[in-house]
């Protein structure tokens, strides 16, 4: 299991007083302020934030000791995480994506493919990536068709590809 967990990523300042726009990769897009200080990508920097708008697919998000643009800009491409042990267990049946990185991929013929390398959000759905043991990354929709099954205590997902995808 992830032991931090990316909330969202910095895309850019808004507005001229500091404030910046967020990708949210949470559920609630509010979330991103929700579960105490976040860090950056190395931990070397810790941020609190408060939700202040949203803004299309973004939510605006006040950090604290950023007061104006050139400082919210410098702030662009900077992932937002958070400890694992500061969010909620998760219900029956769902899931982190973070708590699929490195699971087993397995056809539901028992096949293995790879192991999970990474979960993308491109706008038209969620995909996940994983690498094979013939060193290839590959993708797939990550849709209840193409992966029926999500077993983390068995730490593996369950694929079927649509035909040829993986050839």
């Amino acid at each position: 299991m992830a032991e931090r967990v990316c909330l969202g990523a910095v895309t850019g300042a808004h507005g001229v007083r500091g404030l910046v726009k967020v990708k949210p990769f949470t559920e609630n897009p509010d979330d991103v302020a929700a579960y105490g200080p976040v860090e950056d990508e190395r931990g070397s920097r810790r941020f609190t934030l408060a939700v202040a708008g949203h803004h299309k697919e973004t939510v605006i998000v006040r950090v604290e000791g950023i007061a104006d643009r050139d400082a919210a800009e410098a702030l662009r491409g900077t992932r937002l995480y958070v400890d694992r042990s500061a969010l909620p267990e998760p219900e029956d049946g769902e899931f982190y994506h973070a708590d699929l990185i490195g699971l087993r991929v397995v056809t539901v013929g028992g096949e293995e493919l790879g192991r999970v390398t990474a979960l993308y959000d491109f706008g038209a759905g969620d995909l996940v990536e994983f690498a094979g043991a013939d060193g290839k990354s590959r993708m797939l929709p990550f849709t209840e068709a193409a992966v029926p099954e999500v077993d983390i205590a068995g730490g593996r997902i369950v694929v079927q590809p649509p035909e040829g995808l993986l050839e």
